[in-house]
Parts: C-alpha cells; structure tokens; sequence
C-alpha cells in the first residue's frame, strides 16, 4: 500500500491547552483518520481556521466546529469512521460537526444520515469549508456539498502550514490516482490525477525552508504520476530537481513511488542529488506473479526485483520500505511462499503487512476464493516475521557508523528522538549540559542502545 492507503490510528490536531484562550475565539478540533495525506490536509485547514480567528482546540476540549477527516480504504474504515463521527457529536453536542474525507466522498448520504452532522465536504473544495458552514448556519439545514469526483480537473490549493515545530514537513505535490488496481477504491475517492503547478510547489518549499524547516517530504495520492496531466515536459524527476535547488533545504524525502516509476531520469536525480535521501518507499504488494496480475499491478516479481538490485548497485546502504497484501482473493499457500521468498531476497530495511480487507466498490470484493481470516492473519504473522529479521539486517549494517539524526521531539526525561537520513529511528540519551532541541541536526555514532529493535 501506498501511503494513501495505510490506515492508521485516529490523530487529533491540537494546539496547548485552552484553558488561558480569550473565551470569545472560536475553537475547532479535527480527529483525522487514515493517511499522512489526510493529515496533511487537516493540518492545511487547522492554518485556515486559525487565519479566520480560531483557536485549533484538542477534542478533549469545547470547540465550535468539529471536523472530522475521514477514511475509506477497508470496510472496516468506514465502519470506523461512522463510529467516530458519532463519538464526536456525543462528546460536542454544541458544534458544529463537519464530515470530510475519502469515505464523505464515496458515500455523502450515509454520512448526512447520521444525526447530528451538518455540512459533509468530500475530497474538494476543503478551501471553502467556512463558506460552507456560514450557508449551513444560514439556512439551519445539513448539507452535502459532495460532487462527481471526475468533475476534478486542478489541484485544490491549501494553506501554508505554520507550526511552531521547525523538523520535517509534508509538502503536497499531487492528487489523484488513474491506475485503478482491483483492491483499491483509491480513485473513487480521490479523482483523476491533477498535478500541482510546478512554481506553487517550489514556492512553498522556499517557505518552509524560510520558517525554519530542515526536511520536507513530498507527497501525493499517486505521488510517481506527478506531471502527467501538466504536458511542458513536468514530470517528478524535474520537479526534484528544481526543490532540490532551494536554498538552505537540507533534507528532502519522497514518499511512495510505484515501481515502474522510477524512470531514469528519476533515479539519476536521486542518486546525483546529496539533499535527497537515501530512502524510498516502494510498494510491493504481493511477490507472486499469479497475485499481481489479478491485482492488476503492471510489473513482475522479476522487474521489482532488477529495481531494488538496481539501486542498491548505485547507492550501497540506500533504504528501501515496502508494503505487501497478504491474502488478496484466490493466493494459494504457494503464491504465499513465493512472496515470503520476495520479501526475503529484497533486503528491505521496512516492510507494511496487512492482510487484504474487502473493500466494497471494487473488483476484487466480487471475486471468487476469498480467503478466511484466519488463514489471512497465520499468513501476515509469518511475512512480519521475516521483515523484522530483514530490518534487523539493514539496521545493524550501520552500528559503529557516523550518522546524522534530525530531532524530531525531546521527551520530559530529556531523550531525544529522530531520523537518519535513511529513516532510522534513533533515540540519543539525555545530553549533559544543553539539552537537545527539536529541529536540530546531530551527528552521533550510531550504537545498538540508540534503536530499539525488539
């Protein structure tokens, strides 16, 4: 899966404590489900919010507006999602609640037929939601203002995110998804591919660099596709070169990238470029051939593989994260072993596991041979516990190396946590004297007590 399609746990935007807020701002809250996508847009929104007088509230807390980002993956995500949505209207009787998200796109009216909702906004238009929720308050009637999702032809443009935090930031460059692969409900959700023009992205890469952030992480819901509906000859390997370029950028990260992708010139701006790092995220999703097809997946086992050799051939130690679906309808035990032997042979310093969840809307929900549980959870335990041995492989190839951590966030006992370039998570003990602050760049030995392996 890609990382528009790894749920999560909920997570809530918050700002400290309102207890000394002028009692007259307004508060909002967001519970956000899903995707780091997902989170990057409530976080998007939380800043309009704030530049229209609000205070972002945590949920534990009176807010005025509610705003519940949404999730529709699995089933089991929309189930989670009506729940809730419906945890929230208990607990904020007062607000005003707003449904946004994947699952508010694909089914609005189940969604306004929940009591309590007011306005349900989709996958567009998020930039007009206090538009929006003044025409509700208005005319004291809930309203969806969900359209067909391939009316969309531009990338919706959000606002700048300022936090007090100065680590690593999301920078979204791209919407949509044309692939269409048979599990997936992706596309419903989210549209054709609409690619953000080129000088709005640089542009906002130059502010985060200005506000003070040392990372930014280029993201999408098909971030690979990045330019296909541009034409100038925009395509992503252009477009990390010209981010690449900004002044002062010292780290710059892609998300996932599918496997036919990695064009040539892509790889040669990765491998050329000191400010990208050494990290990809590519999924997988099945290491049999038999599965893939069916999957509708472009590529074989064979061509995953030359990739991965490939770049490890060009930059020794790179860090290459993946994501498998275990038990997608009719794997047989052979399909099965024949992924445990991928996952092994590919070296992957980290591997997303989860067992395929039927995703209504989709062809692969009408297929035949749709595996029990039980055999689909027996099979994801044995595939984790060969991507936890390849970790560990990857990770102890750097013990006793000099590595460079950004930190992300320094807890009360004073250890720091953060990431290597090739995504590490490293924890450094407390530090005599000045303690460690978030946002800063440390070069450190790496020892086996800095990770935690087990």
């Amino acid at each position: 899966m890609s990382d528009t399609q790894q749920p999560s746990n909920p997570s809530s935007i918050s700002e400290p404590s309102g207890d000394n807020l002028n009692p007259r701002t307004p508060g909002v809250c967001f519970v956000t489900l899903g995707c780091k996508v997902n989170q990057t847009e409530s976080e998007a929104l939380g800043q309009l919010f704030r530049n229209n007088g609000y205070n972002v509230v945590p949920t534990t807390e009176k807010a005025d507006v509610v705003v519940v980002n949404t999730c529709t993956v699995t089933n089991t995500g929309d189930a989670k999602s009506r729940q809730t949505i419906r945890r929230m209207v208990k607990a904020h009787p007062d607000a005003f609640v707003v449904v946004m998200g994947c699952y508010a796109q694909t089914a609005p009216g189940e969604i306004l037929d929940i009591e309590g909702v007011d306005l349900v906004l989709g996958t567009q238009d998020r930039g007009k939601i206090l538009e929006w929720i003044d025409i509700v308050r208005r005319e004291q009637q809930p309203k969806s203002s969900v359209h067909t999702i391939w009316d969309a032809k531009e990338f919706e443009e959000l606002p700048l995110i300022e936090e007090e935090s100065r680590t690593r930031a999301t920078l979204k460059i791209q919407e949509g998804c044309n692939k269409f692969c048979t599990y997936c409900i992706i596309p419903y959700a989210r549209g054709p591919v609409r690619s953000r023009i080129p000088e709005n992205a640089v542009a906002e890469a130059e502010k985060l660099v200005a506000a003070g952030y040392k990372e930014i992480v280029l993201t999408g819901i098909h971030t690979g596709s990045y330019g296909e509906d541009l034409g100038d000859d925009w395509n992503l390997a252009r477009l990390v070169k010209e981010i690449a370029k900004v002044e002062g950028l010292h780290r710059l990260r892609l998300s996932s990238i599918e496997p036919m992708e990695f064009t040539p010139e892509l790889i040669e701006i990765i491998m050329s470029t000191p400010v990208v790092c050494p990290h990809l995220h590519i999924p997988l999703q099945c290491g049999s051939d038999d599965v893939l097809t069916r999957m509708k997946r472009p590529y074989t086992v064979s061509q995953f593989k030359e990739l991965i050799d490939r770049l490890n051939g060009l930059l020794p130690g790179i860090a290459v994260t993946t994501d498998v679906i275990v038990g997608f309808p009719g794997e047989t035990e052979e399909n099965f072993q024949e992924s445990i032997e991928t996952v092994r042979s590919c070296g992957f310093s980290g591997a997303h596991i989860f067992p395929y969840s039927m995703r209504k809307g989709t062809p692969a929900a009408k297929y035949p041979d749709q595996l029990p549980n039980k055999v689909k959870e027996q099979r994801v335990k044995a595939l984790m516990k060969v991507a936890k041995e390849s970790q560990e492989e990857y990770v102890r190839k750097f013990l006793g190396q000099t590595v460079e951590v950004l930190v992300e966030w320094v807890d009360p006992e004073g250890v720091a946590t953060g990431h290597t370039r090739n995504y590490l998570q490293v924890h450094l003990p407390p530090r005599e004297g000045k303690p460690w602050e978030s946002g800063e760049l440390v070069e450190c030995v790496l020892e086996e007590s800095y990770l935690r392996l087990h």
